[in-house]
């Protein structure tokens, strides 16, 4: 585990990061949710490894870093993806987003098409 330092509303954020294996870069982003962490997708991760560099990262709020007292609006989570596809992870290959994580995905794969292409 690894963590990722951002902020928001002036507050530092921590969220925890795992990465593994090599290739085509893979995110995995759990459900948006108080009881759900990255650590739902490690069979996932477990499978991809071999063949991909998989990221599996928390949401900020959520997993077991702490929660800082911010209000997470819509753009503070979308901002938070954007900071990650842009950054932490350029030219993802494949991201399985689980629950409300999908919409936020299928958002930046709308809005910027040239970075994230939406498959079905």
């Amino acid at each position: 585990m690894t963590t990722l330092e951002r902020s928001w509303g002036g507050k530092p954020v921590v969220v925890a990061l795992d990465e593994r294996g090599s290739g085509p870069r893979v995110l995995l982003l759990p459900a948006l949710s108080s009881i759900s962490t990255r650590t739902e997708m490690r069979p996932l991760m477990d499978r991809l490894a071999p063949t991909a560099r998989v990221i599996s990262v928390d949401w900020p709020g959520f997993g077991e870093q702490g929660r800082p007292n911010i209000r997470w609006v819509p753009d503070a989570l979308s901002s938070f993806l954007d900071h990650l596809l842009r950054v932490v992870v350029p030219e993802v290959r494949l991201v399985v987003a689980a629950g409300h994580s999908a919409t936020y995905a299928l958002h930046h794969a709308a809005h910027d098409p040239g970075r994230l292409r939406p498959f079905l």
